[in-house]
């Protein structure tokens, strides 16, 4: 288990706003904050700050003592959790019947044997193989408010626990005040309140496309709303000129083939954006078809 980072926020002075740092959840995160009164910046920072660390401390896997390692401790007995806790694993539910099992939050013990450091060291299938057997959602019991997760299997909501950060984050400072936010976690981010000195804050974002794996920003005015990001363009493992997406198939234990290189999606709030992008990554091939389908608005990067 990890030591809690020493923690401390800060305020400077942004272009035509105060812009507020901490980090959170393994990301640099900031608050841009549509006023010149550095006091309430800072107010709003430190709000933003706790709650970002009350759900890191939560439910982060790395630190003991918490409701994810009460879950992942509890050798096969079972475990009431309390509601948001519910609702997080709810909502884990929905995403594995949406994604037909693609989606999966017993699958970051495939962590054990995948190492997407850029080199080119693949695992032994049969090494893959092994830990398959302690995944699978379809073999957790769940009836709300109680789980039953197998010995040796282990709970990972990393895979929607910063998109839900920046909306409860969101939430907390448009309760708090009145001047416009916006909550940028690690590229994952949502505005608390239409601007009212600018028509709309400016985000860069990865491009639709990129010829030789340029990466040239592609700039969007955002209002309201949310925008998520799903990628590999850091996470990855490449090997006889094949490149492995991180992004895993929990039902083969390998990378999705043929994954776009980033998905962000625009939603109404960053968790709906999230999903959306997540799902994306894991149709594989097939990710701008399914982001049509639902009518989404996306940037697709292959």
């Amino acid at each position: 288990m990890e030591r809690r980072p020493v923690r401390q926020v800060s305020v400077e002075a942004g272009q035509d706003c105060l812009v507020g740092h901490f980090d959170a959840m393994a990301s640099p995160c900031e608050i841009l904050i549509e006023s010149d009164d550095r006091a309430e910046a800072a107010r709003l920072t430190k709000l933003a700050a706790g709650e970002a660390w009350r759900i890191e401390d939560k439910f982060s896997r790395y630190l003991a003592g918490n409701i994810v390692a009460r879950m992942n401790s509890a050798r096969g007995n079972a475990i009431t959790v309390d509601d948001e806790t519910a609702s997080l694993l709810d909502f884990a539910d929905t995403l594995h019947t949406l994604s037909k099992g693609r989606f999966d939050i017993t699958s970051g013990v495939l962590r054990e044997v995948w190492t997407f450091d850029g080199g080119d060291g693949l695992p032994d299938p049969q090494a893959v193989k092994d830990v398959l057997q302690r995944v699978g959602w379809d073999r957790v019991t769940w009836r709300r408010p109680v789980l039953t997760l197998q010995a040796g299997m282990e709970i990972d909501l990393g895979g929607i626990g910063k998109e839900y950060a920046v909306d409860r984050v969101a939430g907390r400072l448009r309760e708090a005040g009145t001047c416009s936010a916006l909550v940028n976690f690690g590229g994952d981010l949502a505005v608390t309140r239409a601007p009212r000195q600018r028509q709309a804050w400016r985000v860069g974002i990865e491009p639709v496309s990129a010829a030789n794996n340029e990466c040239n920003e592609t700039v969007l005015e955002i209002a309201t709303g949310a925008l998520a990001t799903s990628g590999d363009s850091r996470r990855y493992l490449q090997k006889d000129g094949i490149r492995y997406s991180h992004i895993l198939d929990p039902r083969s234990g390998w990378p999705v083939e043929r994954a776009p290189r980033s998905v962000t999606v625009a939603a109404d709030t960053c968790t709906e954006a999230g999903m959306l992008s997540t799902l994306a990554m894991l149709e594989g091939y097939n990710a701008e078809a399914f982001l049509d389908g639902e009518g989404a608005m996306y940037w697709c990067r292959r």
